[in-house]
C-alpha cells in the first residue's frame, strides 16, 4: 500500500490475522471443497486491516482468491453484525446486474470457523481514500465522480420488489425513524452541550419530508467503499453492505454529498468544501444532483437542504456515541478527546445547511 497517493490496491489492505480472529485453514479448506467449485488446496489467509465491524479476510487457494466476512467471535446481540443480510443483498444485486462481488457461499454453522460467515469473489482494482484524487488528472477526477454517481443512480433505479428485496427493511417513515434513533443516541451519549446540535435535532424532527418510494439504500456510499476498474473510470464493485436497508434513496445521495459539505479537517479522507473544484476537474455537488436526477428520471429534488443537514447530524451523533463508549472505558482516552472535537463542527455544519433550507 502506498501512503500519500490517495489510493491503494485492494490486496494491499491485508495483513497478518489478528490475535483472537484466527480461522482454521483446514476447516475452511474442507468447507470450500464441499460447498464451492474450489478444491480448497494450498489455502492461506490474511486479514484486511481497518475499521470493519465484521472481520474481513483475504482467502487465497490454488484455484482462486476470495473475500470472507464473518460475525466477530464472542457473544453478540442477536440482531448485530447481520452478515446474512449482507449476503442476501449482494446476492440479489449481483443477479440484478449491479457491480457487487459475486457471492460464493453463506455458512450459518458456527462450528466451521467459530461464527457465521460468507464468501464472495475478490475484486481487484483501485480504492480512493483522498476525495481530491491527487494522483489523477482533472479529466480523470471528473470521470471517477460521474461513475460513482451513475452507479448510485443505477442502484436507486431498481425496484426492491422486482429483485426479491421487498421485505429487506421497513420502508415507511425512514427519515422519521432515523432522526428519532440518532437523536436518542446523541442524547444518551452527549458529554457537553452543543447548541447547534439541539437546534438541528428540533428542526429535523419538525420538518421531515414526505416518504419517497423505498429503494435499497447502501447507508455508507462514498468513494472509499467503491472499487474502481484498474484502468477505467468504472465502478467494479460496491463494498460494505452492512448498513444496507430499504429507505429514502435521497439519504444515500446526500450521504455521498457530504464529501462536498463536510467541514475541512474532520475526516482523514479530506473534504471538497475548501477545494478549487474547477481546477481539480471535480463537479460541484449541484452538478452531481442534476446528473443523478437525469439518470433516475427525477425533475429535481425538493428539500435537498434537509437531507444535507440530516446526514451531517447523523455522523455527528454516531461520533458522539463512539466518544461516550471510549470515555466509559478510560476518561482520559486521547483518541476520545480527538473524536469529541469533531462533533461540534459537524453539528454546526448541519445547522448551517438547515438555515440555508429555511430554519430560523
Amino acid at each position: 500500500m502506498s501512503k500519500g497517493n490517495g489510493q491503494k490496491r485492494y490486496l494491499g489492505a491485508s495483513g497478518e490475522v489478528l490475535a483472537g480472529f484466527e480461522i482454521s485453514t483446514d476447516a475452511l479448506s474442507a468447507y470450500l471443497r464441499d460447498h464451492s467449485p474450489d478444491s480448497g488446496r494450498n489455502l492461506t489467509l490474511r486479514q484486511f486491516q481497518g475499521g470493519q465491524s465484521n472481520p474481513t479476510y483475504l482467502v487465497n487457494t490454488h484455484d482462486g482468491t476470495y473475500v470472507l466476512r464473518r460475525r466477530p467471535p464472542g457473544i453478540l446481540l442477536a440482531s448485530a453484525h447481520a452478515i446474512d443480510r449482507e449476503y442476501r443483498v449482494i446476492s440479489a444485486l449481483h443477479k440484478a446486474g449491479m457491480p457487487v462481488p459475486r457471492p460464493i457461499a453463506y455458512c450459518d454453522d458456527e462450528t466451521v470457523i467459530g461464527s457465521a460467515f460468507y464468501l464472495m469473489e475478490h475484486v481487484s482494482g483501485r480504492i480512493f481514500f483522498d476525495n481530491a484524487l491527487p494522483d489523477l488528472s482533472p479529466g480523470q477526477r471528473g470521470a471517477i465522480y460521474e461513475a460513482a454517481t451513475d452507479t448510485l443512480s443505477k442502484l436507486h433505479s431498481l425496484d426492491p420488489v422486482a429483485i426479491g428485496l421487498e421485505d429487506f427493511g421497513r420502508s415507511a417513515n425512514y427519515l422519521g425513524r432515523q432522526v428519532s434513533r440518532w437523536s436518542r443516541q446523541y442524547e444518551a451519549s452527549k458529554t457537553i452541550d452543543i447548541p447547534a446540535m439541539d437546534r438541528v435535532i428540533a428542526w429535523l424532527t419538525d420538518n421531515i419530508p414526505p416518504d419517497k418510494p423505498a429503494r435499497v439504500v447502501h447507508g455508507d456510499y462514498s468513494l472509499h467503499n467503491l472499487i474502481f476498474h484498474p484502468d477505467r473510470a468504472e465502478v467494479a464493485a460496491i463494498l460494505d453492505w452492512e448498513l444496507a436497508t430499504l429507505g429514502d434513496p435521497l439519504a444515500d445521495l446526500t450521504y455521498h454529498g457530504m464529501e462536498w459539505s463536510r467541514p475541512a479537517g474532520i475526516d482523514p479522507r479530506g473534504s471538497l468544501i475548501d477545494k478549487d473544484l474547477t481546477a481539480l476537474g471535480i463537479p460541484a455537488f449541484d452538478v452531481i444532483v442534476q446528473r443523478y436526477c437525469a439518470k433516475t428520471g427525477r425533475d429535481g429534488i425538493a428539500n435537498l437542504g434537509y437531507y444535507k443537514a440530516f446526514n451531517l447530524f447523523r455522523v455527528a451523533a454516531i461520533i458522539q456515541g463512539v466518544v461516550a463508549r471510549q470515555l466509559a472505558g478510560n476518561a482520559v482516552d486521547p483518541e476520545a478527546i480527538e473524536q469529541a472535537s469533531r462533533v461540534a463542527p459537524l453539528a454546526e455544519a448541519a445547522w448551517a445547511e438547515a438555515v440555508k433550507a429555511g430554519a430560523k
